[in-house]
């Protein structure tokens, strides 16, 4: 197993439409696990492919009590309620937000050994794999944001960059 760099906010792969993923391979598998161990590194509880570098629709969530999943070619089925809650992103190290996102999810995606899988979340979890389904999406958590404070975030990101420190200690999805 291995720690992958994450990539940083400004690099063009985080917004790309990620591609499905069509088999588990050995090559999958192996990623899963290199995605677990940089997860856990980076003190997140998610981490999806584009933010390795990775442009297939994969990621891993930690669903607590140590327990990690992979899910690949995800997609919300269903939704409901709404609720605000203060959101972080791995690849934003240091930059945090109240983001709107629903309060509970149906997702449809496949587990770490191909087989169907749905699974409904709510509060946190389903924050987590919509943060998620959207970094596969190429779409990042301060495009959920008013104008305002999203322009804020960006010109602080380029005047202050990313510190060493919160680069490489996240805290968040």
């Amino acid at each position: 197993m291995a720690i992958l760099p994450v990539r940083l906010y400004g690099d063009p792969v985080l917004r790309k439409r990620a591609e499905r993923v069509e088999a588990v391979t050995p090559e999958i598998a192996s990623l899963f696990e290199d995605m677990i161990e940089t997860m856990y590194d980076q003190l997140g509880i998610g981490l999806a492919g584009p933010q390795i570098g990775v442009g297939l629709q994969i990621f891993v969530v930690d669903e607590g009590k140590g327990v990690a999943r992979g899910y690949l070619n995800p997609t919300i089925v269903e939704q409901g309620g709404r609720i605000v809650t203060e959101e972080g992103c791995l690849s934003l190290p240091g930059f945090f937000a109240d983001v709107a996102r629903a309060e509970w999810v149906v997702v449809e995606a496949q587990d770490a050994q191909g087989a169907p899988v749905r699974r409904r979340a709510q509060g946190l979890m389903a924050r987590v794999f919509q943060h998620e389904i959207d970094h596969i999406n190429g779409v990042l958590f301060i495009d959920h944001l008013d104008r305002v404070t999203r322009d804020r975030i960006k010109r602080r990101i380029r005047k202050e960059g990313f510190s060493e420190e919160s680069a490489s200690r996240g805290a968040a999805l």
